[in-house]
């Protein structure tokens, strides 16, 4: 017998499969509360609660008045976890794809010795250095330079580069990702960025400076990351007043 905790699982991801049907493209009306239990032979609290689920994971959206309604098409970065940008754009039901701007290995010597601290590698040390644009749908929505470092992952190929490095990592080169460090600012793009981007020269974007480690919190990998804010958004869940959860950040 299913336990309420995975009934209610159940129904969310019941109500994740719906919504990827056709009657449910973005910006469509969603099912009520009272047509969720109905459908689902639930109550109404229970549908509720899987409502208010997919509200806060961004499938979904309340118009004050008007109802629930499929979220547009806005991919969502989650900032508590890893997840690979391939798995994000296919949860948001679009088409992930990478364009490759160039892959190359490298000497520290040859890198920015900021970089390098970070990476904690020494000047002869080899990294891979790669610079990318994801696409979701054909459309540009973030562009990635980012130095890799190559003793921990010496098969990365050019077109693993082009995939999820993420699934490369833990499948191919059977590294443990523990989590990363990152800082996120506020920036106006540039030339260069925009046109990778295909937005207008001083669009708002938001830039990721992050490095990420695995097992034993050895450095693997250090990136400078452009997303698009019209096509992107930050999410997390802020624990209360008594969490034992510390507080990230500083102010300038």
């Amino acid at each position: 017998m299913a336990t309420r905790a995975s009934f209610h699982q159940q129904l969310i991801e019941k109500l994740r499969k719906l919504l990827r049907s056709r009657p449910f493209a973005p910006g469509a009306k969603f099912l009520t509360e009272r047509e969720i239990a109905e459908r689902f032979d639930t109550s109404r609290p229970t549908a509720n609660k899987a409502l208010s689920s997919l509200v806060s994971a961004g499938l979904l959206e309340i118009r004050q008045g008007a109802g629930t309604f499929v979220r547009e098409s806005v991919l969502d970065y989650d900032l508590e976890r890893l997840v690979s940008f391939t798995d994000k754009a296919k949860a948001s039901g679009k088409k992930p794809g990478t364009e490759l701007l160039e892959f190359r290995r490298l000497t520290a010597a040859e890198a920015d010795p900021r970089i390098t601290e970070q990476l904690r590698v020494s000047p002869e040390s080899a990294l891979f250095y790669l610079e990318r644009i994801r696409l979701a749908d054909d459309k540009a929505v973030i562009y990635e330079r980012r130095h890799v470092v190559a003793s921990h992952c010496p098969a990365l190929t050019r077109t693993d580069a082009k995939g999820s490095l993420y699934a490369a990592w833990t499948a191919k080169c059977r590294l443990q990702i523990t989590g990363a460090e990152e800082t996120i600012h506020a920036v106006n793009a540039t030339a260069a960025q925009a046109r990778h981007l295909q937005i207008r020269p001083g669009t708002a974007c938001f830039q990721i400076t992050a490095t990420g480690f695995i097992h034993g919190e050895q450095p693997l990998w250090h990136e400078e990351t452009l997303y698009r804010a019209d096509l992107y958004e930050f999410r997390n869940r802020i624990g209360g007043l008594g969490s034992s959860r510390a507080a990230m950040g500083r102010m300038f």
